[in-house]
C-alpha cells in the first residue's frame, strides 16, 4: 500500500511538472516575441461599415451602461450600427428598450432585439443578430465590459490585411481593488492576457477570442461554420475553426478594455466551471481534426496545453488525497529525506513556475500599461500565496467541470451576476448592492461542502506534519489547506467579509 501511494504520488507529481514546465515555456515565448511588430501594414482608404453586438440576459444593473459606453465609440454614424441581442426574462427588456429610444433619439443607429427563447444561449443570440447586421465586421461586447472611444480607431486598421479574421483586445479590470477575491482574479487574469495571449499570436500559434472586447470579419465567422452551441465556449470554438481554416488573428496587449470582474466566491466559480467545461468539451469536438491536419507540430502541441489546460485539475484532486496519505507513510517508513527529494519535481516546475510565472506577468502589467502604473509593484508579491491557494481551491468546482464534460453532461450556460461596481465603490453602497441584487447565485452545493472537507482535512495534515517537525512540508500543505477552506468559506457565506469592509489602495 505504501509502495503505490509513493508511485502514485510520483507519477502525479511528474505530470503536473510538464503543466508547470509549459509556464516556464510561455514566459520564453513571451520574452521572445513580445517586441514583434503587429501593428497594420497600412490605412482603409475608406472605411468599412461595422456592427457592434451586445448579447444580453437579465443585466438591468449593467445594460443602461453598457449602451452609453458604446454609444461614445469614435466612427462615422452612417457606418455604424449597435445591436442589443436581449434574451431576457425580466425587466432588464424594459429598461434596454428604453435606452435604445433614448438613443436613436440622438442619431444613433441602435437596434433592439429581444428573443422569446434562450435557443444556443449566447452564441444563438449573435448568430440571430448576424440575419439583420449590417456590418461587414463585427465586434462584440458583454454586459460587463466598458469599452473607450478609441476602440475601433484602434483595431479596425488592422483587418486591411484581408487574411486577418479577429482582432481581440485586452481585459482590464474595473474593480481589481475592490476585494481581496478581485485583486487574485486580476492576478490570474493579466497572466493568461499578458504573459500567455502575447506569446501565442507572436510565435505563431494559436489563440482565442475571449468572448467579448474583439472584433470579427464577418466573412471569417461564416467560413469557419458560424456560432455553434454544442460547447459552453462559443468563442473558443469559432476561435479554433476559424484558424483551423487560414484566417489570421491579432491580439492587442496595449488596447485594453475594463470589465466588472466576479465579486463574490460562488459567481467565480460559476464562470471558471463554465470556462473549464466548455474547454474540455472544444478540446473534445476539435483537437482530432487537429491532429490529423497538416499544422505545424509546435502548433498541435500549444494547443493541447491550451484546450486542454484543465485536465490538469483532475490530477490535482488526486493529488489531494493523497498527500496527507503520502506525508504519514513516509514518515514511518523512510523518514524526511526521502520527501523533501520526491516534492522537489512539484517545487520547482509546478509550485515555482505558477509563482514566477504570475509575478513575472504582474511586473510587465504594472511596468508597461498606464492603467495600473500607480500601483506598488510589492503588492503581487504579497498576493501570490492567496492566488495559489485559490487556484488550489478552485480544484472540486473545476474537476467537476472536466468531468462532466467528458461524460458528456449536458448543462446549462449560466450568466455571471453583475453589480455595476468600480473600485470607487463606497463600502456601504458595496454592502447594499451586494444584498439587494436579484441575481446573486444563492446555494451551497456538494462541491462546497467537498471543499470544506478537504479544508479540514488538510488542517489534520498540517497539524500531523507540525507535530511530526516536518517543517519543510508545512509551507505546501498550508497552500491546501487555505486553499480550500477559504473557497469553501466564501461559497458558503452569502456575505463576505472582503466585500463589506472597505480596503484602502495602495
Amino acid at each position: 500500500m505504501k509502495a503505490f501511494l509513493l508511485y502514485s504520488y510520483f507519477i502525479i507529481l511528474v505530470i503536473l511538472s510538464i503543466y508547470g514546465a509549459h509556464r516556464y515555456y510561455m514566459i520564453y515565448l513571451f520574452r521572445k516575441y513580445r517586441n514583434k511588430d503587429m501593428s497594420p501594414k497600412k490605412q482603409w482608404d475608406k472605411l468599412p461599415r461595422v456592427t457592434i453586438q451586445l448579447p444580453v440576459f437579465n443585466e438591468k444593473y449593467v445594460v443602461e451602461r453598457l449602451i452609453d459606453k458604446v454609444a461614445l465609440i469614435r466612427y462615422p454614424r452612417k457606418l455604424l450600427q449597435i445591436q442589443v441581442l436581449d434574451d431576457s426574462t425580466d425587466d432588464t427588456d424594459e429598461i434596454a428598450q428604453a435606452k435604445c429610444r433614448e438613443m436613436k433619439k440622438k442619431g444613433v443607429n441602435i437596434e433592439y432585439i429581444h428573443r422569446t427563447n434562450r435557443q444556443g444561449y449566447k452564441a444563438g443570440a449573435l448568430e440571430n443578430g448576424l440575419k439583420t447586421a449590417t456590418g461587414e465586421f463585427v465586434a462584440v461586447f458583454d454586459a460587463d465590459f466598458l469599452p473607450g472611444p478609441e476602440f475601433l480607431e484602434k483595431t479596425i486598421q488592422h483587418f486591411t490585411d484581408p487574411q486577418v479574421g479577429m482582432v481581440q483586445a485586452r481585459w482590464d479590470h474595473e474593480n481589481r481593488r475592490y476585494s481581496l477575491l478581485t485583486e487574485c482574479q486580476s492576478i490570474l487574469l493579466d497572466g493568461h492576457f499578458m504573459i500567455e495571449h502575447t506569446a501565442r499570436n507572436r510565435s505563431g500559434r494559436f489563440f482565442n477570442f475571449n468572448g467579448t472586447a474583439g472584433i470579427w470579419r464577418r466573412a471569417a465567422i461564416a467560413d469557419a461554420g458560424g456560432w455553434q452551441h454544442d460547447t459552453l465556449t462559443e468563442d473558443l470554438d469559432l476561435s479554433y475553426r476559424a484558424q483551423m481554416k487560414g484566417w489570421r488573428f491579432v491580439y492587442l496587449p496595449d488596447v485594453t478594455v475594463p470589465a466588472e470582474l466576479p465579486i463574490e466566491m460562488s459567481a467565480f466559480k460559476a464562470q471558471q466551471f463554465r470556462w473549464a467545461k466548455g474547454s474540455i468539451q472544444t478540446f473534445q469536438k476539435l483537437y482530432g481534426k487537429i491532429l490529423k491536419s497538416d499544422m505545424p507540430l509546435r502548433v498541435k502541441l500549444e494547443s493541447f496545453f491550451h484546450m486542454g489546460a484543465n485536465f490538469a485539475y483532475l490530477m490535482m484532486v488526486v493529488l489531494s488525497i493523497l498527500m496527507p496519505m503520502n506525508i504519514i507513510a513516509r514518515y514511518h517508513s523512510e523518514g524526511l529525506k526521502d520527501l523533501v527529494y520526491l516534492d522537489l519535481p512539484i517545487f520547482f516546475f509546478a509550485t515555482v513556475s505558477v509563482m514566477f510565472f504570475y509575478l513575472y506577468s504582474e511586473y510587465i502589467v504594472i511596468s508597461e500599461t498606464i492603467s495600473v502604473k500607480h500601483r506598488s509593484k510589492m503588492k503581487p508579491v504579497l498576493y501570490l500565496p492567496l492566488v495559489l491557494a485559490l487556484g488550489i481551491g478552485l480544484g472540486i468546482n473545476n474537476c467537476k467541470a472536466v468531468l462532466e464534460a467528458l461524460f458528456k453532461k449536458e448543462t446549462p450556460f449560466e450568466r455571471t451576476p453583475k453589480y455595476d461596481v468600480s473600485d470607487k465603490t463606497s463600502g456601504v453602497e458595496r454592502a447594499k448592492k451586494l444584498i439587494t441584487n436579484v441575481y446573486r447565485i444563492r446555494k451551497i452545493d456538494w462541491v462546497s461542502i467537498i471543499e470544506l472537507v478537504m479544508g479540514l482535512y488538510f488542517t489534520f495534515a498540517v497539524y500531523y506534519a507540525y507535530s511530526k517537525e516536518m517543517f519543510t512540508t508545512l509551507p505546501w500543505i498550508m497552500l491546501f489547506q487555505i486553499g480550500f477552506l477559504y473557497t469553501a468559506f466564501l461559497s458558503m457565506f452569502f456575505t463576505p467579509l472582503s466585500v463589506l469592509l472597505k480596503r484602502s489602495d495602495v
